[in-house]
């Protein structure tokens, strides 16, 4: 814990508990990390700040780093874990530079969570267990909640304090991944880009390159990228889902159908092509994909 004068390119806020928040993921292996820090101010106007040290997750998105950093920030106040009592304030101020947090949480409360966490166009909401446990600490917390957007680490001294806590944390990754999945390299040099392949009501030669379950939804998130030569969408790499029943494997060749949706990649049908029988080899592939 540090006092200090207020910094004026910070915006604090004297009756509440201010927090900035920041995730932080790497490769090679990839890790992630998460930066919290909890700003007060005494009864001398003094800035009184605490930061809550925590471990980093092996395997971990950025996305999922800024989310679970909202989720623990609120869950060590509620518990009682940081010198901040919630009892001194009236409100909470959370502030990330993350606009996937802060574009989507008005989403998660008054759209997914009725829609049993998918979106409209048919697709999971990935993550929805880290929003779950997001909007579930902040009605625990039983006073008033803003979330507020603010520039990156160079505008805010307390931001950057974060991203270098976010940093330390991915270096210190001791947990293990936040889902179940599975990873095969890819054969093809191309970048994920989602909504590359509009293959929506159609069949198509693809292989499996990740796979990881998405728990709440009870769905499989798919990875993966045509190999159908005759294909036009042939290299390029993209997302799919499927229901548990499907159970495709990385490294594998299948031949899917998609639903015909506006949005996003559903699989309805697969078969598994043997190794002998790739696109390459396959002389029905260039008929029956698209």
């Amino acid at each position: 814990m540090a006092n200090g004068r207020l910094t004026p390119v910070d915006t604090i806020d004297e009756r509440a508990i201010n927090i900035y928040c920041d995730g932080s993921s790497y490769g090679n292996p990839r890790r992630g990390g998460m930066g919290i820090r909890y700003v007060t101010v005494d009864s001398d106007g003094h800035e009184v700040t605490e930061a809550l040290p925590v471990p980093g997750h092996l395997g971990a998105t950025n996305n999922e780093m800024e989310l679970l950093a909202c989720v623990k920030a609120l869950d060590a106040l509620i518990r009682g874990k940081t010198t901040v009592s919630l009892q001194d304030f009236d409100r909470v101020i959370l502030k990330t530079d993350s606009r996937y947090v802060v574009d989507n949480l008005d989403r998660a409360r008054w759209q997914w969570q009725s829609s049993g966490w998918m979106t409209r166009s048919g697709t999971p909401v990935i993550s929805a267990d880290l929003w779950k446990d997001l909007l579930k600490k902040i009605s625990q917390l039983r006073i008033r909640f803003e979330l507020k957007w603010v520039k990156g680490h160079k505008q805010s001294a307390h931001n950057k304090a974060v991203d270098k806590l976010a940093k330390q944390s991915a270096g210190n990754a001791l947990l293990g991944p936040l889902k179940t999945t599975s990873v095969a390299r890819r054969l093809t040099d191309k970048a994920t880009e989602v909504g590359s392949v509009q293959a929506q009501g159609r069949r198509l030669t693809i292989r499996i390159v990740t796979w990881d379950y998405q728990r709440v939804q009870r769905m499989t998130r798919y990875r993966f990228e045509v190999v159908a030569k005759s294909s036009k969408w042939f290299g390029l790499v993209d997302i799919a889902f499927a229901d548990v029943s499907f159970n495709l494997r990385r490294n594998r060749t299948y031949m899917v159908g998609f639903a015909p949706i506006a949005q996003g990649l559903i699989i309805t049908a697969a078969r598994e092509i043997p190794p002998k029988q790739g696109p390459s080899t396959d002389p029905t592939a260039s008929a029956r994909a698209s």
